[in-house]
């Protein structure tokens, strides 16, 4: 009797050194725990992109999110349009947290999808450019968000993310020292510019819903696309 207490009480003794190590790692690292608060001025942590989806509907949170991390942006008005349009799309301005411009300038998204935009620069863009290429990345060249479409253009069928401007489609990358990378040019390319576009798509995976490359099918042969997709309880999450 007296061992079978013994060994229950070192049960118990275990369990509670498991729990007080749980909750040291998530005092130190909340970014990797489900049930905190996303914090965009924390590293990128195990849950953070499932956080980042989570933003869509959420505008005033979205936006205090994006103020508290120093990024600079004007608010949308709301867009309507039969099955298409937004609630709370921003447009980044100069300035701020960000540093990298975007061609044509007057991109504007969702608030989650350019959440995940600034965080995307700051811990991937920029990082894999310095990496590579030894040049940072000084403005991305982008072929739009908002679209009211379907998937692929097509007259039936699901509509695409980018009817709500839950999306963003990015073609090229130019650095400080006046390189051009692009994803139709340089994808295959075996040096720098292939690893660096690599790395860059890569990093999105951690940050966004659906990730497409030219590895997904011929038609993202030119671009990345990026979109925050909600996808049910399952929330499953595309890279490719």
């Amino acid at each position: 009797m007296a061992l079978r207490w013994v060994k229950r009480l070192l049960v118990l003794a275990l369990l509670a050194f498991a729990a007080l190590l749980l909750w040291g790692y998530a005092r130190s690292h909340p970014e990797d725990m489900p049930w905190t608060e996303l914090d965009l001025t924390r590293p990128v942590g195990a849950f953070t992109g499932r956080k980042l989806t989570a933003l869509a509907g959420e505008g005033a949170r979205c936006r205090a999110l994006l103020r508290d991390a120093g990024v600079r942006f004007t608010p949308l008005p709301a867009r309507r349009s039969g099955q298409c349009g937004y609630d709370d799309a921003v447009r980044f301005t100069r300035g701020g947290a960000l540093e990298i411009a975007w061609r044509p300038a007057d991109l504007g998204t969702s608030c989650a999808v350019s959440a995940s935009l600034a965080l995307w620069e700051w811990h991937a863009v920029q990082p894999a450019a310095l990496k590579h290429l030894g040049s940072k990345v000084v403005a991305i060249d982008h072929f739009g968000s908002y679209s009211c479409r379907r998937l692929y253009g097509r007259s039936e069928g699901a509509w695409s993310e980018h009817s709500t401007a839950n999306a963003v489609d990015i073609a090229a990358f130019r650095l400080a020292d006046g390189r051009r990378v692009s994803v139709a040019g340089d994808w295959d390319d075996k040096g720098a510019k292939g690893r660096f576009l690599h790395a860059a798509r890569d990093g999105a995976c951690d940050l966004f819903a659906t990730v497409l490359s030219p590895d997904y099918n011929a038609a993202h042969r030119d671009h990345f696309h990026l979109d925050q997709a909600k996808r049910g309880v399952a929330g499953w999450r595309g890279c490719r």
